[in-house]
């Protein structure tokens, strides 16, 4: 199997991102956005989807974290599209239920080539910021946008119970973290899909 790696960057006048990603690696992650709290979601998604990877990012946070954290999904997003490339062997759907204290998500995905985001996390009607810069956890369903778009992954995210913000956020990444652990393995050696394609 070749080695499975990529490395996106994007230049705008709001943001810029630079990614590096190995998917089969040992779940180290080193990241800097300028948002710690981001950071470290960032980091957890790495190190539960078995991913090596670098991210750095440079944004205009004293206007607003969004582009930032948007900027951050696509280029991901883009970045594993590439490592994976024609997806041939990949077990390509992956699906598991991650608590986290009161917290319970369920994630289902499937690399199919077909952005798609279902998102149902209710966090309440204004959840108070995280961190210093303040993450809005708002933002976090952004973050999902973009990357499944940018990636061609259809992926559902779903909260069953929990009321902490700080750890809904988390066992959300941790979830699609472990789902895609399993979405990426190789196990066979043709495209899982009759059309031939993903």
């Amino acid at each position: 199997m070749s080695e499975r790696v990529a490395s996106r960057e994007r230049s705008t006048k709001e943001t810029s991102v630079a990614v590096s990603l190995q998917v089969d690696g040992s779940g180290r992650a080193e990241v800097a956005t300028g948002l710690p709290f981001f950071d470290h979601m960032l980091a957890q998604l790495g190190r539960h989807a078995g991913f090596d990877m670098t991210v750095k990012a440079q944004g205009d946070l004293a206007v607003d974290a969004h582009h930032t954290v948007e900027d951050v999904g696509i280029v991901l997003g883009e970045a594993l599209r590439e490592a994976l490339a024609g997806k041939v062997g990949v077990r390509r759907f992956g699906s598991v239920a991650v608590p986290l204290d009161e917290a319970l998500v369920e994630v289902a995905l499937d690399l199919s080539g077909r952005p798609y985001l279902a998102y149902e996390v209710d966090l309440g009607p204004e959840p108070f910021p995280l961190g210093t810069p303040p993450f809005d956890p708002q933002l976090a369903e952004e973050f999902w946008r973009a990357f499944s778009t940018s990636a061609g992954v259809t992926l559902h995210v779903r909260l069953r119970s929990g009321r902490n913000v700080h750890h809904i956020l988390e066992a959300c990444f941790k979830a699609v973290a472990r789902a895609l652990r399993d979405a990426v393995k190789v196990e066979g050696a043709e495209v899982p899909s009759t059309k031939g394609a993903l």
